[in-house]
């Protein structure tokens, strides 16, 4: 007898429907998988034959013949499990065939029959509703994950008994029911705050501009001057995700299978910190079935490089793509596939080799030489990406052992959130158009228009630095985001050159 379950498969961060044909006939008892299986797939032929049998199933001794649909589509992970044991089990007329049409049914089993979570639950449900689908069979610890949809029946079931009683008799079983706003409270992350910073005003007012337009920032200074401590204190700054947002991010870490921690929505933005031994494809994503990097972890929030020439030249490289376009496309032989990665990149770095050049303390003993060689590990490119380019001092031993005098996190969040507001207005006939950073050069011909004054300082700023057009662009992004912290609409001179100020890294080459 021939049936069919209906499942699905992740390619990137969307879902593919998948359909699991099972043909129990005569023949020598065995089990055949056909549809480009990988490994994981092959091995449930024997999880959901002992499964079956422990959960106290009749198991067909006759040839099987699974086959997944499309064929060209390669299938991976456990969550098939499911889908072919309840294919066997129809097949052999042990459970009701009437509404595997309507489902999808995603599952690892375990031997004793009972269900394990998978990954990349909540892009196949947000995917549902297209492929036709009136709602999902899941595991119970992946039952508040799905629901999240709404709009979509999601059953959560704690083994493959309960899977085939709500076949057999549906009306015994209610939907999972979820209201994001009361069931799925935020998980809180103790974050610093930026009272708690002694002096930096200066890198302490960049944190504040890179919060409210989305800007990448770097710190350069000595050991011991705090460009870390400043770095973690960003996210306690930045708006709190939207839905839209977090569901964006929560898709992602679904597909990775880093929900575990982080409850059924992602609620807080992303703060990714990756060691400088890191290397390309653990950013950018890769593997034989494209899974998402740090690039992409960090997508609505923050990828922190610590120690940024300690990181491989080839691979910092990799960074350009995402940072101009916002996305990253893995191709492999077979498929290709594109990872969201709109983030704020922050790093931090030392000015030389020994760490002190341009210290008011320690003298530094590095040579021209060996300081060129140092920064040329950073290409230009590159760095006319960042658009925060901020000298840290160590702090002078009166401010180290005075109390600290500066606002709070929550203060300086209020007016991070005034000036996303009004960038929010100003770019809502636009698409995809959430910061200042991410403008393009018809949005500043409209938005970030100069006077004389401010266009002459801006030349005369491009000709000393020798700026690029893309780097100048970056001085305009930035001088909006200042203007919006102040709430004006118009960019003043004074706009203008506090983000040439901005350019540390320029005036240092």
């Amino acid at each position: 007898m021939l049936a069919r379950v209906w499942s699905a498969s992740i390619v990137g961060i969307d879902a593919v429907k998948v359909g699991v044909e099972v043909d129990v006939s005569g023949g020598l008892p065995g089990i055949v998988v056909l549809g480009l299986p990988d490994s994981a797939v092959q091995e449930s032929k024997e999880r959901v034959k002992a499964t079956l049998k422990n959960a106290g199933f009749a198991f067909p001794m006759r040839k099987i013949v699974i086959n997944l649909t499309p064929a060209d589509l390669r299938k991976e992970g456990p969550c098939f499990d499911l889908p072919i044991s309840m294919g066997i089990l129809a097949a052999s007329e042990q459970v009701s065939a009437d509404l595997l049409g309507d489902y999808i049914f995603l599952g690892e089993v375990s031997l004793d029959g009972s269900l394990r979570p998978v990954a990349g639950v909540l892009p196949i449900a947000a995917a549902a509703e297209n492929m036709g689908i009136a709602g999902l069979v899941v595991p119970m610890d992946n039952a508040q994950e799905a629901a999240i949809v709404q709009g979509l029946d999601v059953y959560g079931c704690k083994n493959v008994a309960e899977v085939v009683d709500l076949l057999n008799n549906p009306g015994k079983h209610k939907p999972v029911k979820l209201d994001v706003a009361k069931d799925v409270p935020p998980i809180v992350q103790a974050i610093a705050d930026l009272k708690d910073v002694k002096g930096q005003a200066h890198a302490r007012r960049a944190l504040e501009i890179a919060a409210a337009g989305g800007h990448n920032l770097i710190f350069v200074g000595p050991p011991g001057s705090g460009k870390t401590m400043l770095a973690r204190r960003l996210p306690g700054i930045m708006p709190p995700l939207a839905f839209a947002e977090a569901l964006e991010v929560t898709r992602i870490y679904s597909v990775a299978g880093l929900l575990k921690n982080r409850g059924s929505l992602v609620r807080d933005r992303p703060f990714r910190s990756p060691h400088h031994s890191a290397s390309g494809p653990s950013l950018v994503g890769g593997g034989g079935f494209p899974r998402p990097g740090e690039i992409s972890l960090s997508h609505r929030g923050v990828l922190f490089l610590d120690e940024l020439t300690e990181f491989k030249r080839d691979v910092l490289e990799f960074l350009r793509q995402p940072l101009e376009d916002g996305f990253v496309t893995i191709s492999r032989t077979r498929q290709s596939v594109t990872f969201p990665a709109q983030f704020t990149l922050v790093a931090s770095t030392n000015p030389c080799p020994c760490g002190y050049y341009g210290d008011t303390i320690q003298q530094c003993s590095c040579s021209p030489r060996q300081r060129e060689h140092y920064w040329a590990k950073l290409s230009g490119p590159l760095m006319d990406r960042i658009d925060l380019q901020v000298a840290v001092n160590r702090l002078k031993p009166a401010e180290i052992t005075q109390q600290p005098t500066g606002e709070t996190s929550g203060t300086l969040l209020e007016r991070v959130q005034q000036a996303r507001d009004r960038a929010t207005t100003r770019f809502q006939n636009e698409l995809n158009l959430l910061c200042n950073a991410q403008m393009q050069s018809r949005h500043l011909s409209k938005w970030c228009k100069l006077d004389d004054a401010s266009r002459s300082l801006l030349e005369a700023a491009i000709n000393k630095l020798g700026l690029s057009a893309r780097a100048s662009d970056r001085i305009l992004k930035v001088a909006r985001t200042i203007a919006d912290l102040a709430g004006e609409e118009e960019l003043k001179v004074h706009h203008v050159a506090e983000a040439i100020q901005y350019r540390t890294i320029d005036r240092m080459q």
